[in-house]
């Protein structure tokens, strides 16, 4: 990391910014950061790396939306949750890398379309058991092979209709528990590195810009340009995956 150039440098940076953002204001966007810093990094550096860059925007989702999570919907989502990492962690072992990444991108444009379709025929707002055990099972079995949990979790809000604050709110509270449980485990297989360490603590004042950037921007925006958004931003993060 230390040989990267300048215009590396600017992609990461561009990729802590919105992370930031995607952590307080647009979910969605997170897949982007993805993208970039995995194109920059080597695929386990870049793994790790975004992780903590995440945590750091954790810190300010919480502090900006803790009371507006939905606690029941976060224990109606756990089961699931749990048990989609665990099949998540076994096909991982299984597949190839090819398989994974078309597998995720499938699941996440199945779930933009029955949300789409569902909204469109003007159906009930999906609810109880049901969809909190297919959801759940689905973002944690994504956020396990892929680190793309937020958008299944983006689709299951929209689809029960759940309002801006109150979606990050407990989507702050969802993925700051999840991505806390993942850093054993990759402390563990030795990729918490004192370089990765240093290389975050470069980034993460770009975090806090667009977390901080991100808690204006939402507080103004209205909820049909939100939920817009979020689809939009799934669906650019599918195609990614599929191709």
């Amino acid at each position: 990391m230390s040989s990267m150039d300048i215009g590396a440098w600017a992609l990461l940076a561009v990729a802590a910014l919105i992370a930031g953002i995607g952590k307080t204001a647009l979910p969605g966007s997170s897949t982007i950061a993805v993208v970039i810093l995995a194109s920059v990094l080597p695929a386990r550096t870049s793994t790790a790396a975004m992780l903590l860059l995440f945590i750091v925007g954790d810190v300010f989702a919480l502090l900006a939306y803790r009371r507006h999570a939905d606690r029941r919907t976060l224990l109606r989502l756990a089961p699931a949750v749990v048990v989609g990492l665990l099949v998540g962690a076994g096909f991982l072992a299984l597949s190839s890398d090819a398989v994974v990444r078309r597998t995720i991108g499938v699941i996440l444009l199945a779930m933009v379309t029955l949300t789409l379709w569902r909204r469109r025929r003007a159906s009930a707002p999906a609810s109880g058991r049901v969809a909190a055990a297919g959801y759940g099972t689905l973002a944690g079995f994504t956020t396990m092979v892929a680190n793309s949990g937020g958008p299944v979790m983006s689709m299951y809000f929209l689809a029960t209709r759940t309002p801006v604050q109150v979606f990050l709110g407990t989507s702050a509270w969802f993925f700051a528990i999840v991505n806390l449980t993942k850093v054993p485990f990759l402390a563990g297989i030795g990729l918490l590195t004192p370089e990765v360490l240093l290389l975050d603590l470069t980034l993460a004042p770009m975090v806090v810009i667009g977390a901080l950037l991100g808690i204006r921007v939402a507080k103004r925006m209205p909820q049909r340009l939100f939920d817009r958004l979020v689809i939009a931003l799934t669906i650019a993060g599918s195609v990614y995956l599929l191709f």
